[in-house]
């Protein structure tokens, strides 16, 4: 007898045992039917060995009471007496729910699970097919399927079979079950079986050898005519036949479903015909088959149907899959298979994904099944449908790290098993690891992590996680290394030809010189080697996601060559996390960056600070660069440092822009290009500033000392003065002076000019740094007028001689450097002329418009594509700014939003002022955002400036990877670049041109 408030023997036993609701388990081994076993020690250690015992015990007895009093003495004699089947029946009523409500339903399928004999433990398709035999209709085939589903759960959850020889045993159901819903199809509609001669390929896991508990069933159906068939009729009748046979395993009945049938991997997809003869096949294979449409078929094989067919299909199939990697737009399609299937993952299971999100199942599949592309043409070996297979022969062969193909050997059967598990629970298909508690420690203990079981399973998950996320790019890159760093004896090497077609299917251009390169920066047995050796993998993956990995890799050697001997280089990017993807981002993406990189190489440690690629304020950069100039003994040493502090900015912008271009695997890309332009603009304006400003010092203190005769200003106009500078910008400029009180006129024009002709000497010195040119064209006069002119001299021109395309020129002037004060007055006299009182006359928005004609006519360069130059053609800059500018002269005299140097300030300010529609408004403001990046793409890319798309298609790619278009996606570019740039030009002839 229980004391009241003390717990019973029984309850603490079963607490002991793992039951998590000790209660009701008391309650249910209470029940009359359960009196035979309650007591019995056995039973309650079997129950406390499974995945989850309260599971277990609700499914046992729903099951003890399904039976006829007979049939429930003998199965629980049976129970208590054979371990085999207690470990069996216990094993997948506490792993399954759904077996268990199979189970409670048909009761007497219990039995299935009591012989052991050999075949029992290892069947095959044969055996399977006995166990289909006498399923008639769908509901009797659903009914068997998972009395030989309950047999094989059995076996994998006891441990019996390994997760692999399970995956197997799945597959060779799937084809039995299919073979039976094909017979069952042929009876119903013999005349179609009479016409036709049917194959069903098994694709993808099934095809594979290694399917899931839940999972699609990928088929493909190959027909011919019978002989003496019509062959078009023959057609129709094998595609009824395959419709039935998808309906048979896939239409919901009273027992549930089997699994979907899925025959989208056919020729066409969805939208080609369900069946094929096999010279139609063929046909669409030879000519219009994509990459992955090759890698798929890797798994193809024949499962039912008509035998000789389905080996005819596969014997044309398989050189077409071998010759995959010889296509022309190989690589390209590579690299965009490389790229995972995330974007489609809500955010908030990315964590959970086991199959598709980073260091899941996929990408263990993709590496492998890639390799074998590359290689299996030229090795017969690598030829497996099955991912471990073609590991272990990947290894064998030398085509992979024997300790590397073990690690991920191990992480996939790993993330298999708990594939599995979270799918057998509920037969439901899913790739989520669950969140629930309850769910997590059954999954836990069905892997053997019994002592704390979420815990466990959450750190080995994490663990084989990391290690398929590590070794992804090593499987690829580390044999490469060995192949040519001599190293461990012992090891299977990769052949030099190996190595080159590696390289080749990845991306690189000239393998044979990337092969030199590895050999220079990781051959020997220096502590400098074995750090490259371990950084070299990672970095290859990212040169080979871009567009020119040659020039990455070739860029990254320079660079190791010119600080390999400084001990922080290689400490920096093993041991900093973003400094190495940063420097291959930065390498890999065009010329102007690492051309920047390599004339001070020691700039590469901004990339390993987490502020290093933030851009330094004006205030920051003068008081540097007029510190340094205060230093320097001469002007040229001074400007020399000012130009080296400009390179080094100018680095830290072009890194900062294309790694927020690009993200990485930390950080997505910047999602707002117009940050970037913004960005961009501010910070190569505000260089230049200060560079001029040091300049400005620099030659006044090389002849007068601290103080010039002549107050003195620079003026910053056009996209200097709207601080929307690229990268090769010249400085547009205006030069003020005035002079000091007791200082000649002339004197002080003497000594302004003689500044003026110093600064531009001193920033166009030829020295490793890139020169700044400036540009005073827009002076009045134009060339033939005087370089600088005093502040009175001004006003008595734009009082007496401006045109209206000088008053639209100085919308954009700023002052730069010099005199505050003077750059102030300037401003007060022009701010009368750019926004006029009451706006411009009609006259003057006539002018306006005429002189825009007049440029689109006539300074379009010869040959150039109006529809892609981005700074005259279409919708670009030219079309967008022109139109702004009109509203500021028409308007800023009352909006003063509308009074400022930046072209995207003031279409907002426009726009809040309701002088532009939203619509419009967005149209013009994202065409020149476009137009800006590509030509801060070009500059990138290049390494020199450029209003129109490359012609190279090397660079025309690496534009559009800076622009965020994938591998392959040049034409959709160029189609977009027109679209946006079409729909800008048709507002700016209504708002501008009044159309």
């Amino acid at each position: 007898m229980t004391v009241p408030g003390r717990r019973s023997s029984t309850f603490t036993r079963l607490l002991r045992h793992g039951f998590t609701d000790p209660a009701v388990a008391e309650r249910l081994l209470g029940l009359p039917e359960m009196a035979s076993v309650r007591s019995d020690p056995v039973l309650l250690d079997a129950l406390g060995a499974v995945a989850d015992p309260d599971l277990a015990l609700r499914g046992l007895v729903r099951l003890v009471e399904a039976q006829e009093p007979t049939a429930r003495r003998r199965l629980l004699d049976t129970l208590v007496t054979a371990k085999p089947l207690r470990d069996r029946l216990l094993g997948v009523l506490g792993a399954s729910e759904a077996l268990g409500d199979h189970l409670a339903r048909h009761p007497g399928d219990w039995q299935a699970l009591v012989t052991y004999e050999a075949t029992d433990l290892h069947p095959g398709v044969a055996e399977f097919e006995r166990g289909l035999a006498d399923a008639t209709d769908p509901v009797s085939l659903r009914i068997a399927y998972r009395r030989c589903l309950l047999s094989i759960a059995a076996r994998d959850v006891c441990g019996t079979t390994d997760v692999a020889e399970a995956a197997a045993e799945l597959a060779d159901l799937a084809t039995a079950t299919l073979r039976a819903a094909l017979a069952i199809a042929r009876a119903a509609a013999p005349a179609d079986d009479a016409l036709c001669r049917l194959a069903v390929i098994a694709m993808g896991k099934c095809g594979g050898h290694e399917l899931n508990y839940v999972s699609d069933v990928d088929v493909i159906f190959v027909g011919e005519p019978e002989e003496g068939a019509d062959e078009s009729k023959a057609m129709q009748a094998a595609t009824r036949l395959a419709s039935h046979l998808m309906r048979i395993c896939s239409e919901p009945t009273v027992e549930g479903t089997i699994w979907p049938v899925d025959a989208n991997l056919r020729p066409e997809g969805r939208n080609g015909p369900l069946v094929r003869t096999l010279s139609s096949h063929l046909a669409y294979y030879q000519r219009w088959a994509k990459t992955w449409e090759f890698q798929a078929l890797l798994k193809a094989r024949p499962v039912a149907g008509d035998p000789a067919l389905g080996e005819d299909y596969i014997g044309a199939v398989e050189p077409l899959v071998w010759q995959a990697a010889e296509r022309e737009n190989f690589v390209a399609d590579v690299q965009k298979m490389r790229r995972r299937v995330v974007d489609n993952i809500p955010a908030a299971q990315i964590e959970r994904e086991l199959k598709l999100g980073p260091g899941g199942l996929r990408d263990v599949e993709f590496a492998v099944q890639l390799l074998q592309l590359v290689h299996g043409r030229s090795d017969a070996t690598l030829r497996s449908g099955s991912t471990l297979e073609a590991l272990r022969a990947l290894a064998a062969g030398g085509y992979v790290g024997r300790a590397d193909a073990a690690q991920m050997d191990s992480a996939y059967r790993f993330l298999r098993a708990m594939e599995h598990r979270i799918q057998l629970y509920r037969l439901r298909r899913t790739h989520l690891v669950p969140e629930d508690e309850a769910d997590l420690r059954r999954l836990g203990r069905s892997l053997g992590l019994r002592t704390d079981p979420v815990a466990e399973l959450n750190k080995e998950w994490k663990r084989h996680a990391s290690v398929v996320r590590r070794l992804h790019e090593k499987l690829f890159y580390r044999p490469l290394l060995d192949a040519v760093a001599q190293l461990a004896p012992g090891e299977t090497r990769l052949s030099t030809e190996a190595a080159r077609e590696r390289l080749e299917a990845l991306g690189y251009a000239d393998p044979a010189a990337a092969l030199r390169h590895l050999e220079a920066l990781s051959s020997g047995v220096s502590r400098k080697a074995a750090i490259q050796r371990t950084l070299l993998p990672v970095l290859l993956g990212w040169f080979a996601d871009s567009a020119d990995p040659d020039a990455g890799l070739l860029g990254f050697r320079r660079v190791s060559d010119a600080l390999g001997k400084t001990p922080w280089y290689l400490r920096l990017l093993r041991d900093e996390g973003a400094a190495a993807e940063n420097l291959a981002r930065v390498l890999s993406a065009g010329r102007l960056a690492p051309d920047l990189l390599l004339r001070a190489p020691e700039a590469v440690a901004l990339l390993g600070d987490p502020e290093g690629l933030k851009p330094r304020s004006r205030d920051h950069l003068e008081q540097e660069i007029l510190a340094a100039v205060g230093r320097a003994e001469t002007a040229e040493v001074a400007v020399a440092v000012s130009r080296g502090v400009r390179r080094r900015e100018l680095f830290r912008t072009a890194a900062a822009d294309l790694i927020g271009s690009y993200g990485t695997e930390d950080s997505p890309a910047e999602a707002d290009p117009g940050a970037l332009v913004d960005r961009v603009g501010n910070a190569v304006t505000d260089l230049n500033a200060a560079t001029i400003a040091g300049a400005l010092r620099a030659a006044v203190r090389e002849q007068w000392g601290d103080e010039l005769p002549t107050r003195f200003a620079v003026i910053g106009m056009g996209r200097f003065g709207g601080h929307e500078q690229s990268y090769g910008s010249d400085a547009d400029v205006l030069f003020v002076h005035e002079p000091r009180e007791g200082v000649d006129d002339q004197e002080a024009a003497r000594a302004a000019n003689t500044v003026v002709t110093e600064m531009r000497r001193l920033l166009q010195l030829p020295t490793t740094d890139p020169p700044l040119l400036i540009d005073a064209d827009l002076r009045p006069e134009g060339k033939s007028g005087p370089m600088v002119r005093t502040l009175a001299s001004y006003e008595a021109y734009y009082r007496r001689w401006s045109l209206v395309w000088e008053s639209q020129a100085l919308l954009r002037a700023e002052p730069m450097a010099g005199d505050e004060e003077l750059g102030r007055r300037f401003i007060d006299l022009v701010d009368p002329l750019r926004y006029p009182a009451e706006g411009l006359g009609e006259d003057a928005v006539r002018e306006i418009r005429r002189l825009k004609a007049r440029m689109e006519s006539e300074r379009m360069p010869r040959g150039a594509d109006p529809t892609l130059h981005t700074k005259l053609g279409r919708g670009g800059l030219s079309d967008v700014e022109w139109t702004v500018q009109l509203f500021q002269m028409r308007h800023g005299w009352a909006e003063p939003g509308l009074r400022t140097t930046r072209t995207r300030l003031a279409l907002a300010a426009a726009h809040a002022a309701g002088l532009i529609a939203t619509e419009d408004a967005q149209i013009l403001d994202e065409a020149w955002v476009l137009a800006t990046r590509v030509r801060n793409g070009v500059m990138l890319v290049r390494g020199r400036p450029g209003d129109t798309f490359p012609s190279d298609g090397r660079e025309l790619a690496a534009v559009g990877r800076y622009l965020g278009y994938g591998p392959g996606h040049v034409g959709d570019m160029l189609d977009d670049y027109r679209r946006v740039t079409r729909r800008a030009r048709a507002v700016v002839e209504e708002l501008f041109y009044g159309a």
